[in-house]
């Protein structure tokens, strides 16, 4: 008897939906993201039992034709590439087509969507990935996305989940990242139906950390001049005597994606070195903008982790904007800048048990 055979569909939909969706707020992540790549100028968040029971994203973006709601469920779907050479400038945060179908997998979820100036919409409901009603519907112009009963199917899963409350948590840090990321996208965030965080959408980066950090926290941020050519920085660092116990303040996006990387800490960090307490580390809302050649986004399930193609260049330019950042601070100038910056130190120069 052969002891290797081929999954079913079913089961491999679940494979593939636990490397997409490990927890609420990886469902979170994924909808907003499709929101903000739909054009999305205000966009709603809702939660309820820390998104295990209830997840709503509504959004004003461009919504679906009829013909593409179904579509959009299936695996390797997606509006946002075509073909292999794309996949070498990656423009849009959602690309790989694999986020509603994993979401659906393991859930029971509704759409609701309505393309601009038709006069109706189109309803979906699936369970564990299969459509089981199919209709058309009077909604709003955009797409609103429910999930509800999250890993239902697998309830392996569910003993992995922390409480409702962490959950909660979790999503909650995921929306605001977005909110920092995109400060041009009205983000409101609901949790058991009560508003915790509402940004203006204005454009401004220091109105999303007002909204985002408090008054207090943002108040003792320093402006970040941009800097650099091939890779921009700009945005907002701590003054030296503002430091943090921890990195869990540190937050760098690159090309409007929020990412994890130890290059770009290891450059803020020296930047500060003699300027800050020993065992307190800088704050930061960082914003790089680079050619989108120049950056693989396609080396984590997550797209949380990046790859540049020049890290000596990344390190330079958080470098020298942070130090250009403090230099103006403590009443210098920034032509008064060593040359050469020192040599990043070895990636894994932070501790593994730090939060990064």
């Amino acid at each position: 008897m052969p002891k290797i055979q081929q999954l079913s569909s079913h089961v491999a939909d679940l494979i593939a939906a636990g490397e997409v969706v490990e927890r609420p707020a990886s469902v979170v992540k994924e909808l907003v993201e499709n929101a903000i790549d739909a054009g999305a100028s205000a966009l709603t968040v809702e939660i309820q039992g820390g998104g295990m029971r209830y997840i709503r994203v509504t959004d004003n973006g461009c919504g679906m034709e009829p013909e593409d709601a179904p579509t959009a469920f299936l695996r390797h779907a997606t509006s946002k590439i075509r073909t292999e050479y794309d996949l070498e400038a990656i423009g849009t945060l959602g690309f790989r087509g694999e986020a509603l179908a994993a979401i659906s997998a393991v859930s029971r979820m509704e759409l609701l969507t309505r393309p601009q100036g038709a006069d109706f919409g189109t309803s979906l409901r699936l369970e564990g990935g299969e459509i089981t009603d199919r209709e058309e519907a009077g909604c709003p112009e955009g797409t609103t996305m429910i999930v509800r009963d999250l890993f239902f199917n697998t309830p392996a899963r569910l003993k992995f989940m922390k409480r409702d409350a962490a959950e909660g948590a979790t999503v909650f840090t995921v929306v605001q990242h977005e909110a920092l990321a995109h400060p041009e996208v009205s983000l409101r965030f609901l949790r058991e139906g009560k508003e915790e965080m509402l940004t203006p959408g204005d454009g401004r980066l220091q109105s999303a950390l007002y909204a985002v950090l408090g008054r207090e926290a943002a108040l003792g941020l320093l402006p970040c001049p941009g800097y650099g050519e091939d890779i921009r920085v700009e945005g907002y660092l701590s003054r030296p005597a503002c430091c943090r116990g921890s990195r869990v303040s540190q937050y760098f996006f690159v090309n409007g994606r929020y990412v994890k990387s130890r290059t770009m800490t290891a450059a803020l960090e020296e930047a500060y070195q003699n300027t800050k307490m020993v065992g307190k580390f800088p704050a930061c809302v960082l914003k790089l903008t680079t050619k989108l050649n120049a950056v693989d986004v396609n080396v984590h399930p997550a797209k949380t982790e990046v790859k540049f193609t020049n890290e000596r260049a990344l390190f330079e330019a958080v470098y020298y904007a942070a130090k250009s950042a403090l230099g103006l601070e403590q009443g210098h100038v920034a032509a008064e800048l060593p040359q050469q910056p020192p040599k990043p130190q070895r990636q894994d120069h932070v501790p593994p048990n730090t939060t990064v």
